[in-house]
């Protein structure tokens, strides 16, 4: 793989001579989780502290049912390189309930209220599918925040069979026909079998199974306020996408964000990476936990990406003119 030779001209905000804190950036040691407040909603970031930072911050946003905790697994190979930051944003994980009239953009500046917190000037940015939509709108928003960004089963358009479904959705939630709901969503989320290999995908099946079927009273509303979020705002906006080294991914039988769907996202960036991981599917950060950390550490150290076993081919989608 050879890196753009613009990437390497662009212009990067002052900050300190040692990468990885951001100007003005608090330190520590360990794990620390802090409780923020955006809006008057209260939300609560984790911090893992590296001791000798050699790259930017990791800042993850995961999917809707995901949390906080959800990527303690990738640290392994991240922490070694630079802090590693999740959150759980407003409504949804451990954070205050968030109604659907805020949407997308509101959340984005959660994401810059924790980054203020922190004193993290840039960051490594990467967004999964629902968080996907949050870091390329904060990106959008705050391009001068980000370092280098990356999208794992993101979409530009939800899927019009995903938002039919919502309103059925809702009315199970509301229900309490959990178990019913669980099924449908798993097969929502995973590749039908027969469609390819997947790595754990029984294993993951019944995770997946479990999270959906146990949801707490509060979840589950949060879960009908994100479905009407979902409804109610733009998942995507046009907004000129930041200049920095991006990568797109997906599993390569991912049939909710299928492989096409992720080479059209990159199409929107200002000159992206894309590549699909073998034997995976949508949850590909569950299924290759460990390839998916060792990528992101490649990419964010300028490290080769291409060729690596768990990987197909990469291929470089320009800029649109």
């Amino acid at each position: 793989m050879t890196i753009p030779t613009h990437w390497a001209a662009l212009p990067r905000p002052s900050g300190p001579a040692r990468p990885g804190t951001g100007t003005g950036a608090r330190s520590g040691t360990g794990i620390e989780e802090r409780e923020l407040s955006s809006g008057g909603y209260r939300f609560v970031s984790r911090v893992a502290w590296c001791e000798d930072p050699r790259t930017e911050p990791f800042l993850i946003l995961g999917g809707s049912s995901q949390d906080r905790l959800s990527w303690t697994r990738h640290e392994r190979a991240l922490l070694p390189l630079g802090h590693v930051v999740t959150v759980d944003l407003p409504g949804y994980g451990g954070a205050a309930f968030l109604p659907a009239r805020l949407g997308i953009d509101f959340l984005a500046e959660a994401v810059r209220d924790t980054l203020d917190d922190l004193g993290m000037t840039r960051v490594n940015l990467l967004g999964a599918c629902f968080g996907g939509a949050i870091g390329l709108r904060f990106a959008q928003r705050h391009p001068e925040r980000v370092e280098r960004l990356m999208l794992v089963g993101m979409t530009r358009d939800l899927p019009q069979d995903y938002t039919d479904c919502v309103p059925r959705w809702m009315a199970m939630l509301a229900e309490g026909r959990g178990d019913d709901i669980a099924r449908e969503l798993v097969d929502r989320f995973m590749s039908p079998p027969g469609t390819g290999s997947v790595r754990r995908y029984a294993a993951v099946s019944r995770l997946l199974y479990r999270q959906f079927a146990e949801r707490s009273v509060e979840q589950v509303r949060m879960d009908v306020e994100h479905n009407r979020r979902l409804l109610a705002h733009d998942w995507y906006v046009p907004l000129p996408a930041p200049r920095v080294p991006a990568l797109v991914l997906t599993g390569e039988h991912d049939t909710l964000t299928p492989p096409a769907v992720g080479l059209a996202t990159a199409r929107c960036l200002a000159g992206a990476w894309f590549t699909t991981v073998k034997d995976a599917d949508h949850l590909l950060p569950v299924e290759r936990s460990d390839e998916l950390g060792d990528l992101i550490a490649r990419f964010c150290t300028g490290r080769a990406i291409d060729p690596l076993p768990y990987c197909n081919p990469a291929t470089y989608v320009p800029a649109a003119a």
